[in-house]
């Protein structure tokens, strides 16, 4: 995991929620964690790690996500034991 991934983890975990954070950044860093990325219908993108599964929204037309979409990117990331 390089410093850009880390800064992206720390941006998740902060707190209050951030709504400025490109979905771009979270799934290379979702990637780094050795986690899957894959495509589904439309925007979704269906996401693997550590054994937990979650399918998300890719944020359109804007390219950063909104603070419901990061926190429950957050919840995903917590039931991965990724952060605490």
């Amino acid at each position: 995991m390089n410093k850009k991934h880390q800064k992206t983890l720390n941006q998740l975990a902060a707190m209050p929620v951030r709504s400025d954070i490109p979905w771009r950044d979270i799934e290379g860093l979702i990637v780094a964690l050795g986690g899957d990325v894959s495509e589904g219908r439309g925007s979704r993108v269906r996401i693997h790690l550590n054994g937990v599964r979650a399918v998300f929204h890719r944020p359109h037309p804007k390219r950063v996500t909104d603070k419901g979409a990061v926190s429950s990117v957050r919840r995903f990331l917590k039931e991965a034991k990724v952060i605490s």
